[in-house]
């Protein structure tokens, strides 16, 4: 009977997982996503920095603009029918950014097309940034910082009132020549979710 009760005890109990299986399972894959207009070192210098901080990345293949993205009357392309079709594309335990030099847009307010250089679902599995509106003589550097704000969207985190912050709102203008790093409390959000820095 002792024997039966032991039996039963430790058949029923479930094994409690730890540290190191919780955060396999937390730990996403970054998809660095192409389109086919953008040269193969711009993606090659953006793909480099995000793998900095976060390292389980990956460079797709470059693919084609999905043709219902296509804005005929303003030669562009709407940036949220594309991050629509990359997120249908992206399974779960992944991230999905596009990276593209077409001028993109998106509604905002009563703008029905207003120009933008990148959109990210908050939370979500797809963004996109675009070089595009960026300044031709430092234009690597600000596509980084447009590539890692629109991927902190998707890890949750909102805008942010700090102006030195990667994660400030643009406001219609291109403010990334005044931004230098994540803020604290962003970076300290975004390590809760694997990423690395190597200061804080």
């Amino acid at each position: 009977m002792y024997a039966l009760c032991l039996f039963l005890m430790f058949s029923c109990s479930e094994k409690k997982p730890t540290v190191k299986e919780s955060e396999q399972k937390s730990v996403i894959t970054i998809l660095i996503q192409p389109f086919r207009d953008i040269k193969p070192e711009k993606v090659k210098t953006v793909a480099e920095g995000i793998k900095k901080i976060y390292p389980n990345s990956k460079v797709l293949e470059a693919i084609d603009f999905p043709e219902n993205a296509y804005y005929k009357e303003r030669n562009r392309y709407r940036a949220d029918s594309t991050i629509k079709f990359l997120n249908n594309r992206t399974k779960e335990g992944f991230v999905t950014i596009g990276l593209t030099s077409k001028d993109i847009s998106a509604t905002k307010r009563k703008i029905k097309d207003f120009g933008i250089m990148g959109l990210g679902y908050r939370p979500g599995k797809a963004c996109i940034a675009s070089d595009f509106r960026l300044n031709k003589e430092n234009s690597d550097e600000q596509f980084y910082k447009i590539a890692i704000h629109e991927l902190g969207h998707t890890q949750g985190l909102p805008h942010c009132p700090e102006k030195m912050c990667f994660m400030r709102d643009a406001e219609g203008k291109n403010p990334t020549n005044e931004e230098t790093d994540f803020c604290k409390k962003c970076k300290t959000f975004l390590i809760s979710k694997n990423w690395k820095f190597s200061s804080i």
